[in-house]
């Protein structure tokens, strides 16, 4: 479900008409982001590492309105729900994308996901619908702890999807180190929001007990 936001009642109405027009009007932050906690707690559980980071990069952009906002047909559309889709690796060391439903119980959740990178390990593909903007799409580079990242987005129409990503961890001492970055339009959100998701990002990877509580 969405709901159509009125332009001109819209808070974010002053940013919205500064940016909108911008030849390339994507921002982009990256961070480390210390996984120790959540790290060691997969690793003794012998969970699925990537399906953590996976659910809580869900589960914390979900929480942030801003980036459940979109521009369609020179409207702003703001989505209930957003769910992920991801890159996938395939043979011949090529890349598919992989789209599942978002699921708030990380049970069903890790379900989802694993059905998804099944399908499209039978049957890869590389296509996106514009028309489904009721996702976040995400990449997992795992070879490189990388200090940043640009992502291509079409310019017409306008693309207001937000990128995620994050790299190869560094174990430095006692600590384990996630490169993660975050895009989003400009028009849409500012560093306030990626700040505020970084902050809610840590904050559960600290307590990963917490995110497999029932």
């Amino acid at each position: 479900m969405s709901r159509e936001i009125d332009i001109e009642r819209w808070p974010r109405k002053r940013q919205y008409d500064f940016f909108k027009d911008f030849d390339y009007p994507h921002f982009n932050i990256s961070t480390n982001i210390d996984i120790t906690e959540a790290f060691h707690y997969t690793k003794t559980k012998k969970t699925s590492l990537f399906k953590t980071i996976l659910y809580v990069s869900m589960k914390t952009i979900n929480a942030i309105p801003e980036f459940r906002t979109r521009i369609r047909d020179n409207r702003i559309i703001e989505h209930d729900v957003i769910h992920p889709s991801f890159t996938v690796d395939v043979e011949d060391n090529q890349f598919s994308f992989c789209n599942a439903d978002y699921d708030e119980d990380v049970t069903r959740f890790f379900q989802n996901a694993e059905n998804a990178i099944r399908r499209v390990r039978e049957n890869p593909f590389i296509q996106s619908d514009v028309t489904q903007d009721n996702r976040v799409y995400i990449s997992c580079i795992p070879w490189i702890s990388f200090t940043g990242v640009m992502h291509p987005i079409h310019m017409h129409p306008v693309d207001s999807v937000p990128r995620l990503a994050w790299g190869k961890y560094i174990i430095n001492d006692n600590t384990v180190k996630l490169p993660y970055s975050i895009q989003a339009h400009h028009a849409l959100a500012d560093g306030y929001h990626a700040g505020l998701f970084f902050k809610r990002f840590q904050e559960m990877v600290d307590y990963p007990e917490t995110i497999f509580a029932k």
